[in-house]
């Protein structure tokens, strides 16, 4: 299974694509979707949207992993989040893309195997799981490849619940 992680944002939006056959995991290619903050915010989203697209088209994913939202204060950053999630989402549903949701201690559990587990230890341990010889920067995309590694974990221990 081929699984698309996202750390969606507005400014850095992480990206990250593994290989998952439920024994390995296999990084195939991981980075970031940048916007400049000079634009105009729909120009933005619009290249978020463009650029999705370009990333679909290139990987081909069975899934994509994305973040659940949730924020405690900034209601600003947070709608803007949300809508570049949206068109995030629509590009995935465009190209037939399955969606699935986790929240940051669903992926903890994971790729930690604890929920309370600091940033750096996911950090860590997803650069140990996927062999990679430093941590990818920037951290939204070591966190988009943890929403990956997430995604395999769960979708491994699902099916095996229906074999």
């Amino acid at each position: 299974m081929r699984i698309l992680g996202i750390d969606p944002g507005y400014a850095t939006i992480g990206y990250g694509v593994i290989d998952s056959d439920s024994a390995r995991l296999i990084p195939v290619g991981f980075g970031a979707i940048t916007t400049p903050p000079d634009l105009d915010f729909p120009v933005r989203l619009q290249m978020i949207y463009r650029d999705m697209g370009c990333l679909l088209a290139k990987y081909r994913p069975d899934a994509m992993s994305l973040e659940k939202l949730y924020f405690k204060s900034n209601k600003t950053t947070a709608i803007a989040v949300a809508e570049a999630r949206g068109v995030i989402e629509l590009a995935a549903a465009e190209a037939s893309v399955p969606i699935s949701a986790y929240t940051p201690l669903q992926v903890k559990q994971s790729v930690v195997g604890y929920g309370q587990a600091e940033k750096q230890q996911v950090m860590e341990m997803t650069r140990r799981l996927l062999h990679l010889e430093k941590t990818p920067r920037p951290d939204d995309t070591a966190d988009a490849l943890a929403l990956a590694i997430c995604h395999a974990h769960s979708a491994a221990s699902l099916l095996k619940r229906y074999l």
